[in-house]
């Protein structure tokens, strides 16, 4: 079984940057590359749909969602085997709890929620203002 764990998250004031983490892992060695068409970050805030926001291909191509353009920045570290989510300039909107997904049934920009078939628990992001 897949596990993916998320790191990184916190408070923060407005303005300031975060960078999250997620580590996989299961019973047989892998790589998000190798196992996943799609790995994303989704951030979930009570009473809002589940919100993706960013999202890299195989290809390496990647997609974000239109009011973190500019300040997010998704990328693989093959070194590490960890998805990460640099956040930048960091704003009240950006709260919520910020959890991995890899999907291997669609690339990134034909994917569904149910096109993902592993989740992490997700970790916080507090944005102070």
């Amino acid at each position: 079984q897949v596990q993916l764990v998320e790191s990184g998250g916190g408070s923060v004031q407005a303005g300031g940057s975060l960078r999250l983490s997620c580590a996989a892992s299961s019973y047989a060695a892998s790589s998000y590359r190798f196992i996943a068409r799609c790995m994303a970050w989704f951030r979930l805030v009570p009473g809002k749909e589940r919100e993706r926001v960013a999202g890299i291909g195989r290809d390496g191509v990647t997609t974000y969602a239109e009011s973190v353009k500019g300040r997010f920045t998704i990328s693989i570290d093959s070194a590490k085997n960890t998805l990460d989510l640099q956040m930048s300039d960091l704003e009240s909107g950006d709260n919520g709890t910020y959890v991995c997904a890899a999907g291997g049934i669609r690339p990134c920009d034909k994917a569904g929620l149910g096109d993902f078939q592993h989740w992490g628990r997700g970790t916080p992001v507090t944005v102070s203002p």
